[in-house]
């Protein structure tokens, strides 16, 4: 029982370091869009498309599925919310165990 609480903490510390990931490419991409920082600033420009790179292949079908919204992106609070879900039904599932 013991390891199916280790194996649910691990999964929880990817999901929230996923989610951080989601908050920091959301905060760079509005410093860029409002011009706060510089898009030639090239340690963050770096940093954003290696963030980019990191979870497109978890946003790209979510992005597939949802209906086209013109400039505003909702996949990253749609991933944000799967990860929630998963996370609630993994703890039932071992609570009920």
């Amino acid at each position: 029982m013991q390891a199916l609480y280790t194996l649910y903490d691990i999964i929880a510390m990817l999901s929230n370091v996923l989610v951080m990931l989601i908050i920091i490419q959301f905060v760079i991409g509005l410093l860029f869009a409002f011009n706060v920082v510089n898009a030639s600033n090239d340690f963050l420009m770096s940093f954003y498309n290696s963030i980019n790179r990191l979870l497109d292949p978890l946003l790209r079908p979510i992005r597939n599925l949802m209906p086209s919204t013109g400039a505003i992106d909702f996949s990253p609070l749609v991933l944000i919310i799967v990860l929630n879900i998963v996370l609630i039904v993994l703890e039932g599932i071992i609570r009920s165990v």
